[in-house]
Order: structure tokens, then sequence, then C-alpha cells
């Protein structure tokens, strides 16, 4: 484990991957240029859009980073992000999200004073459809036993946190074989190896309603999620507690999704997600038979 520096002022890069979003983009750029406490770099990578991205917005923003990539998806666009990043810390912010002007110095203030916080998010204020709503309350980030409620719902933005950059090479990086859900896999992941403190303001502006987002673009978005935690289960190691609640909540999912597509007449599928509850539920009934003997 590498201890996260202290210094006065650590090295802060923030990783933007985009996608079309050229007018989106312009705007969490100002947000990121208008912070009170400025990073030491800012990088955009361009996930091979067709809106001429950067050579629309490179001469206005001449000291950001900009990065090409062929189209590989959000998770492939933050990885290279990550990688080329030079920054200790390292900030998300997702094309279409802004931050408020405060956003960096609260939480390179929270790390000073909590010297052994090597991750943190903030809280969100969300926009949708240009007017501002209440995030519905299961998504609640101040409750404790953050790891188990992230595993009914994605509970933490990638555009509020900053991570130390030595976490991505003890959990890994987001996977890029999941075209969804892949915030989501990362945030279990490094739930289980360390905690992400909560900064209880609304640092960061979570813009809703437009139709390029990838959750309104992907049927069965649990699909993604069953498989992140089959993986964990294969590749982390877990307390009998956490595996418990890992496969209550593949019991509940493989049954939403095969009731899905037993309405939708699609019966083979149906079938693969009531094999996979069984499984599940044999699972636990095998633990509690062995707690109880």
């Amino acid at each position: 484990m590498v201890a996260p520096s202290r210094s006065d002022n650590p090295v802060v890069s923030v990783v933007i991957p985009s996608y079309n979003r050229k007018d989106f983009l312009r705007l969490a750029l100002q947000s990121v240029i208008s912070q009170t406490a400025k990073p030491d770099e800012i990088i955009v990578v361009d996930d091979g859009s067709t809106d001429q991205t950067v050579e629309h917005l490179s001469s206005e923003f001449p000291s950001v980073t900009w990065l090409r990539q062929e189209n590989q998806g959000v998770a492939a666009a933050r990885n290279y992000g990550i990688r080329q990043a030079r920054g200790e810390w390292i900030a998300l912010l997702d094309s279409d999200d802004q931050w408020d002007k405060n956003k960096l110095e609260e939480q390179i203030h929270h790390l000073k004073v909590h010297p052994d916080c090597r991750a943190c998010h903030t809280q969100e204020k969300w926009i949708r459809n240009q007017n501002q709503v209440s995030p519905p309350t299961y998504l609640d980030k101040s409750h404790e036993q953050l790891f188990k409620r992230s595993l009914r719902h994605c509970l933490i933005c990638a555009s509020s946190c900053m991570f130390h950059r030595s976490l991505f090479d003890e959990v890994g990086l987001f996977d890029e074989a999941l075209p969804v859900c892949e915030d989501y896999d990362f945030w279990l992941r490094l739930l289980l190896h360390t905690p992400i403190d909560l900064i209880d303001r609304q640092l960061t502006v979570k813009f809703g309603g437009h139709s390029d987002q990838l959750s309104t673009s992907h049927w069965g978005m649990d699909r993604y999620r069953i498989q992140s935690m089959e993986n964990l289960l294969a590749s982390q190691a877990m307390s009998k507690e956490q595996k418990i609640w890992v496969w209550e909540i593949l019991a509940q999912k493989c049954q939403i999704l095969e009731q899905g597509f037993t309405k939708r007449n699609k019966h083979s599928e149906a079938q693969t997600y009531s094999e996979k509850r069984k499984r599940f539920e044999e699972s636990l009934r095998h633990f509690h038979t062995l707690e109880l003997g």
C-alpha cells in the first residue's frame, strides 16, 4: 500500500472522457477552469467523437491535454486518461457534469485533515431537463454500510470522486468489457479495499434527461451488475457477511431479469437467469445450513 502524499500542494489530475458532447464538455471544462483550487493537469480523452470536439474546443482551452482514441467506450477512455495522468491524485469528471467552484478545494482540504483518506466523494445537485430535482431517497450516501447498499444501486457518482492513484494499481482500472455499469463495478471493488469518505456538501452538479445517456440506451442494466457481482465473488476476498449480501442481491436481480425476459417472450434468456437465481439461492441455503450445524 502506497501512503498518500500530504504535501501542502498535492498534485491533482482531472480526467474527463467524452464522446460527441462538445457543448456539454465546454461547460464541464469551464467549471474545472473556475475552481478556487486549480488542478495541476486537465486531461480530456476524446473517445472517437464525430462532432469535431477537439477541433472546436482545443483553442478555447489551451491548457487542456487532449488525447484521442478510437471509439472504445467510457471505461477505456477513463483508463487511458488515468494511465497518462501525472498527478498523485485523480479527480474524475464526466463530460455532461459540472463542479461547484469550491469542489477541489474542499476535497484537498479533506485529504489534509484526514491523512488516512485515499478516496473521497461529494454529494450532488441533480438537474433534470433544466430543473433541479431531489435524488431518490434510496440513493442517500450518508448511511453506513456503503458496500452493502451499493450492491443494489450505484450510489457513487464518478464526477464527484477523487482517488489516490495507487488505488488503481491495487484494485484495477475500470472494466472495459462492461458497456455500462463499469462505475458500479469499480466502486464495489474499491469499497472492499478502502473506505470512500463522503464530503456532505453538494459540490458536484449532475445533469440528466438527455438522450445520449448510457443508462437510457441499455435495457436490463442489471445484467451487467450481475456480471460484476459474479466477478466479485470469483476474484475478491470477502467476509461471510459480505458474501451473503452479494448472494441475496444476485438472487433478487436474477429474478427481476427472469420475469422481464419472460414478459418479452425471450425464454432462453429467462431460463439462464432462472438457473442463476436457483444457484445463488442454493448458496444461501447451504451457508445457513452450515451456520446452524
